[in-house]
């Protein structure tokens, strides 16, 4: 467990907060490892590189709307409904400011 600020802990508290730490996998782009690692991975690599996933910071509303719009207007493979709830919660557990 590696520290990281909590925002909105007093300012007499210790901002301080254990957050976990998710080891990149290099097989996989230095995505997080975990689950839905190897299915966003190849979801999203036929198009893109995993920089710009991983420098994503983005609520899930954006995550739900960026996968529409690279469906609709990208023209994004768009896999089967179980495919595409790993990968979303994947992407929101790992890339989303609501976290």
């Amino acid at each position: 467990m590696r520290k990281t600020v909590n925002p909105l802990a007093p300012a007499t508290a210790n901002p301080m907060v254990d957050a976990p730490v998710v080891e990149p996998d290099p097989e996989l782009g230095n995505l997080p490892a975990g689950p839905g690692a190897e299915d966003t991975f190849y979801q999203c690599t036929a198009c893109h590189s995993t920089a710009i996933i991983r420098q994503q910071s983005l609520t899930d509303a954006r995550w739900d709307y960026l996968w529409d719009w690279m469906i609709e207007d990208q023209n994004m493979f768009e896999p089967d409904d179980e495919t595409k709830d790993i990968v979303l919660t994947y992407l929101k557990t790992h890339f989303s400011s609501e976290r």
